[in-house]
């Protein structure tokens, strides 16, 4: 067809043109949808939109239609149109429901937001509650639709006609007291375009904390603990008890290293949550104030693209009992998604940073998401939003993948 032999694009119909809201219900089976429309089609009407759910087997499926003038060339007319679709969803044993009214859906307010909720389970009383929060800041539920069933009941609401820090500040007073976990985050592209995100190790990518598997073999665990537990309470920073801690383990011999590679434990989810967000080309990487002696296997084992921690040094085939070069702390992890960022060529809007600890904080914060993954009250109240249930591939709702779409990744080869 030549370009003077184009029709003209229909024009979206004014608040003033009739139209009619045609709802069918029943059992699923194939064929309902086009059977409706092939229904319709006999009386010319123009499609104005469309929405269609299945739940455990039953259909509702909605179709917002011009209303027939009675103009065309069989002078069918609203009357004829309704009694039509009503006998054809009885010949399937469906209800069917016809409104009429005029124009298209409301325009949606402005402020956009995907809250995405975390159960385990999801009750009725925390998605009431939800909901409610939600209405109180003058937002609009425009969507439901759940992202998994397991290992957890994720759910994704799509609001707007509310500023989505707003919604954020109310919704996670009610995230602590209900015990769900809640993530809001601004609807647009920029939430598929998140290309780059960069966890912390000890604790978050995996369940250990890598200094203590080295003091195990040292024989000073109690000691280490000591330190750490000194820090906790603010008595040392993180440099100094990390140099306090790397100190009891002088004289070891290197070759615990390989030993402690095959102690540390994935965290439940990690290899899916790493495998999936590279299937649909992000970048990862790990930011560790633990050492590179690990987190240079785990680069090389998940395929991460970035991967920066401490160095144990080590001279005559034995620790020294010291680091060697900058050291990995607060600000060095902040620092270091910045630069993996750059390197990426990812904005730092659109990255995702995972964490557990206060030595997270600064990096969370400068990240275009900052999740706390199980972590200490004072990390999740800072953060963006927190994963408080033990599966790192959780992650992945947040970011709106839902579980189907990992586990048809999954079936795909790399």
């Amino acid at each position: 067809m030549s370009a003077s032999q184009t029709p003209p694009a229909t024009a979206v119909p004014g608040d003033d043109v009739p139209t009619l809201l045609v709802k069918i219900f029943g059992k699923d089976r194939p064929g309902i949808t086009a059977g409706l429309f092939d229904t319709l089609a006999a009386y010319s009407v123009d499609v104005v939109d469309i929405e269609q759910v299945v739940t455990r087997g039953r259909i509702v499926l909605c179709a917002l239609v011009t209303t027939p003038t009675g103009s065309a060339s069989n002078g069918a007319t609203e009357g004829d149109l309704r009694a039509t679709v009503h006998s054809w969803a009885e010949s399937l044993h469906l209800q069917a429901e016809i409104i009429s009214g005029t124009g298209d859906n409301r325009p949606r307010g402005t402020g956009r937001s995907h809250v995405t909720v975390l159960g385990h389970p999801l009750t009725a009383e925390s998605t009431s509650a939800i909901a409610a929060a939600i209405t109180a800041t003058g937002g609009n539920i425009d969507r439901i639709f759940r992202l998994a069933k397991y290992p957890v009941t994720a759910v994704e609401f799509n609001v707007s006609g509310t500023p989505t820090d707003t919604l954020r500040t109310a919704l996670a007073t009610e995230a602590s007291v209900l015990g769900v976990d809640i993530a809001v985050v601004d609807s647009g592209l920029a939430r598929r375009a998140q290309r780059l995100v960069v966890m912390d190790v000890d604790s978050t990518l995996i369940q250990d904390e890598v200094i203590e598997l080295f003091a195990a073999h040292a024989g000073c665990e109690a000691e280490v603990a000591e330190v750490t537990a000194a820090a906790m309470r603010g008595e040392l920073d993180f440099e100094q008890s990390l140099h306090a801690r790397v100190a009891l383990l002088k004289g070891l011999d290197a070759s615990v290293v390989e030993q402690v590679r095959k102690e540390v434990r994935l965290t439940p989810g990690a290899r899916t949550l790493v495998r999936t967000l590279k299937r649909l080309g992000y970048q990862v990487g790990v930011v560790s104030g633990g050492f590179t002696q690990v987190t240079d296997a785990l680069k090389e084992d998940l395929g991460l693209d970035f991967a920066s921690a401490n160095t144990l040094e080590i001279v005559d085939g034995r620790f020294t009992g010291k680091v060697t070069g900058d050291i990995v702390d607060r600000a060095g992890k902040a620092r270091l998604l910045r630069s993996f960022a750059q390197q990426a060529g990812v904005p730092l809007a659109q990255t995702v940073a995972i964490g557990d600890g206060a030595n997270d904080l600064d990096m969370l914060n400068t990240a275009g998401l900052g999740v706390a993954f199980n972590a200490k009250p004072v990390v999740r109240e800072a953060a963006h939003t927190a994963v408080n249930v033990p599966f790192l591939d959780t992650v992945l709702y947040l970011l709106g993948v839902t579980r189907e779409e990992v586990e048809a990744a999954d079936t795909l080869a790399d």
